[in-house]
Formats: structure tokens, sequence, C-alpha cells
């Protein structure tokens, strides 16, 4: 089998080369303490995009944290009178929500999906900015060059899964023992963490993850594509490295791989051996510390790509919560 990665009996023991923050842990209980104390100010408007009568379509609106404008499309089954599972789906780097379409399936199986819209990518939300520092090139960097932390944009998006999740379970029509998450790639690494942030998560599925183990793909001269802005931040704000341990482990904070201890749900992941965009070590980095059920399913000879059988096996697993 090609390879460029460690090999697979490396990858299955292998946790990660990027720092910790020694203050992680308060770090992300200080951020979930002020959801607590948030006021989303849910507005749902029905949507009639598409001709869908076995379902209702929502614009689903809420405020994330630093007052931004969050948007996500939802799709429920008719109302029966009994409370049902739903799911939470999270898009790519710089992409939108799902089209209507491709979320009908899940409601015309009696399942409730939420369609989130990442702050200032391609979709309806907000990015409200107010960070010290270069804006250019992308969201990983966003804030890191502000001396607070708490700045890193992601730690916004993060926070908007967990409170997305906070919203559906509470309607009236969701049982909130049975929600999942999923996504591919920064959808897989969102869905992993709204899991990890919102530990009611009863199953994860998660596609090729991104925003993991920042240090890895550096080190793997990977820091292209979508995790090209690590490279220009580096080249152009730490030209000789003066700064990089501090710059990675501020990083970790956002990093999924540290988050992945906190998921109590059961987790699918799906990687490509040959993903050269989000490497498989930076996928494993976050698989090989989840503590609770998990499988990973591989797919030898593909990389950041649609694996074929995928969505189906994710249905199939979120159908059962």
């Amino acid at each position: 089998m090609p390879a460029f990665d460690l090999p697979l009996s490396e990858l299955k023991i292998y946790r990660g080369s990027s720092p910790r923050p020694s203050d992680f842990e308060a770090y992300w209980d200080t951020a979930l303490r002020e959801l607590d104390d948030h006021n989303p100010r849910v507005k749902l408007e029905p949507n009639h995009t598409i001709a869908a009568p076995q379902v209702e379509c929502f614009d689903l609106w809420f405020s994330g944290l630093g007052g931004a404008k969050v948007y996500a499309k939802y799709v429920r089954p008719k109302p029966s009178g009994s409370k049902g599972p739903a799911v939470v789906k999270f898009h790519g780097y710089s992409a939108s929500s799902a089209d209507w379409s491709d979320l009908i399936g899940y409601a015309s199986a009696g399942i409730a999906v939420a369609a989130m819209d990442c702050r200032g990518q391609g979709g309806r939300s907000e990015d409200v900015g107010g960070v010290v520092g270069t804006t250019l090139r992308g969201h990983i960097i966003r804030g890191l060059d502000d001396p607070d932390p708490t700045k890193l944009l992601y730690r916004s998006i993060f926070l908007d899964t967990a409170l997305l999740a906070r919203i559906v379970m509470a309607f009236e029509e969701v049982d909130a023992k049975r929600v999942g998450a999923t996504g591919g790639s920064q959808g897989g690494a969102l869905a992993l963490a709204c899991a990890a942030l919102e530990q009611r998560i009863k199953r994860c599925a998660s596609v090729f993850p991104f925003l993991c183990d920042y240090r890895r793909i550096w080190d793997m001269d990977m820091a292209k594509n979508a995790f090209e802005e690590l490279s220009y931040f580096l080249r152009r704000f730490d030209p000789r490295h003066e700064r990089v341990e501090e710059i990675f482990t501020k990083l970790g904070y956002i990093d999924i791989q540290n988050l992945a201890p906190r998921v109590e749900g059961e987790v699918l992941m799906f990687t490509g051996l040959m993903d050269q965009i989000c490497p498989p070590s930076s996928q494993f980095a976050a698989y090989n510390k989840l503590a609770g059920i998990k499988e990973m399913v591989l797919y030898p000879d593909y990389g950041h790509e649609a694996l074929p059988g995928a969505n189906d096996r994710i249905f199939n697993f979120l159908a059962g919560l």
C-alpha cells in the first residue's frame, strides 16, 4: 500500500506532538460557564425553499458569545406529539451548511437535524471580529497574536457548536438523551468539539477531522491548502522561530486532540490513509485520545475526498440514536 505518513502500526499508538497548554481544562471550563450564563435569543422562522410536505423547515437564528448572529438550517419531522432523536451537522472549512434537500432524509426518518453555518465563512453567520493582529489568512490564526487567548476565533466557533446542541436539545420535539453530531473535515473537527463541550451528545460521526495536531502538520511540511495560514503566520510574524513554542502552545487551546478526552459519547471516525490535507497522523492523534466507545473506518487508497459508503454508514449509525 502506498504511504506518505507513519505506518499503520505507529498511527494506532500515535498521540500527537503539538503542546497542550497547562491551563487547558480551566480555559474550557471557564468558557462553558460563560455559555451557561448566555442568552442565545433563539428565533425560528419557517422556510419554504423546498417542497417537502412530510417535514418542516426553519431558519434558526441565535446569538453566540460576543453577540454574533449565528445561523442554522433546522428540519424536523411533522409533529407527532412524542420526542425523537436529533442530529447537529457541521460543514467543511470556508463552506456553508448543507442544502435543504441534503437534510430532509434525516427528518423523513424521524430525526430532527440542524446544520450550522460557521461564523464568517460561506454561509449566513457573522464574524464580529475585534482582535489584535492579522486577519488576512483565515480562522485558525484569528486572534493568535492577541494577548487574550479567549480571542481565538475557533473558541467562539467551538462554543457555537455546543450552544446549537443545547438549543436543539431544549426543543419540545427532541429527546435530549438521543442527540448526535456529524461533519467532515472542519465539520468532523466541529462534531468532536461539540461532543467534547456538550457531553450529552450520544453519538458522533467524524470524517477526516481538520484542526488536529498543528505541530505535526508543520513538521510534515503540510502547512498548505487548508492549513496554509500556519505557514503565512510563521513566515510573517516569527520568521526565525523565536516564538514557535509559544505559538503552537497557544494553538493547543483549539486543537481537537486536546478536546478529545472530554468526549463521552460513542464515536465513529473515517480516515483516508492518503489524506494530504489532514494527514492520518493528525487524525489519529485525536482518535487515540478518545476514552469511550469508538471505531475508526479506514480507506487505505483515499485522501481528503468522498469516501464510498461513508454517508450511508453515518446515517445508519445516527439512526440508532
